[in-house]
């Protein structure tokens, strides 16, 4: 009796210990025999191993910061206005004849719009740089080039202005800009650039290439054309804004500025800003406010 007393409770507690680890067993069984049928439905199934890794962020990222064209050896900045006007408008003026009588019609004799335009940022680099090459990214109506052909003759400085804009504008534009007219899906904003540029009479100061600023800015690279002094103000998003800044820092020539506008939004830190401030990180570079600009000196 006594042994029965002391085998019963151990016999009970082996019981407890049991059903647990069957149950155990057979969801262990489902699982595996679920898994085969899976297998077996699908033979590309992709089971995870342990050497499926994601890629640390500063990996996924590299092909951000590669911006690899290889520029040419630089021109001399006396050659840079006959380099554009032979390699885009067959060796002449693109002013010549301007403007033709079916487009005369829809201009204005003068529509000079900017925003931040005439700042004091300009007339400080200007007189800081003494720029004999200015690339402007993102033009619109031509009033901040026209600014700096101002600052640049007064100066006494012989300088080229190259100005990078498709003058597609936007979505919306002709709602926008009810006086800038749009004849078969085309908005006249580059012939009334032109007019602005013929008003001022500074045609052999400033030369426009109407092209993709990304494309624009990779051709300027190969052909050796660098600058002085760079505005970029083209689009406004983080991408676009990344994107022309890292191709134009390349045309920078030793000692020279890029600069840019609205730095302070309310984007903030999804515009142009974050683009700004990335790109001093990555490059060890340090941010000038200036007003609503943004500075970088080149090493």
């Amino acid at each position: 009796m006594k042994h029965n007393m002391i085998t019963e409770p151990a016999t009970t507690a082996t019981r407890k210990l049991t059903k647990p680890a069957v149950y155990f067993l057979i969801l262990l069984l489902s699982y595996y025999l679920g898994y085969l049928s899976a297998l077996i439905k699908n033979p590309s199934y992709d089971h995870p191993t342990t050497t499926k890794v994601n890629t640390p962020p500063q990996a996924a990222d590299v092909d951000h910061y590669q911006f690899q064209t290889q520029c040419a050896e630089p021109i001399p900045p006396e050659l840079v206005r006959q380099t554009i006007l032979t390699r885009i408008f067959n060796g002449s003026s693109p002013y010549n004849g301007f403007p033709q009588p079916h487009i005369e019609p829809f201009l204005r004799q003068k529509r000079i719009k900017g925003w931040g335009s005439t700042g004091l940022v300009f007339k400080n680099l200007i007189q800081k740089v003494k720029p004999k090459t200015i690339i402007e990214v993102g033009t619109f109506l031509g009033a901040s080039a026209i600014h700096m052909a101002e600052l640049t003759s007064q100066l006494g400085l012989q300088t080229q202005i190259l100005c990078l804009d498709d003058f597609r504008g936007w979505p919306g534009l002709p709602g926008q800009f009810r006086d800038i007219k749009m004849i078969n899906g085309d908005t006249m904003l580059l012939y009334q650039f032109m007019q602005n540029v013929v008003h001022v009479n500074a045609t052999e100061n400033i030369i426009f290439l109407p092209f993709s600023t990304g494309s624009t800015l990779e051709r300027l690279c190969e052909w050796g054309v660098l600058a002085d002094l760079i505005e970029v103000d083209a689009g406004h998003d983080f991408h676009s804004a990344w994107s022309d800044i890292n191709r134009a820092y390349k045309l920078l020539r030793p000692g020279g500025v890029i600069f840019g506008h609205d730095y302070f939004t309310v984007a903030d830190n999804r515009g142009v800003r974050r683009a700004v401030n990335m790109f001093a990180r990555v490059n060890g570079l340090r941010v000038k406010a200036d007003g609503q600009h943004w500075v970088l000196d080149s090493f």
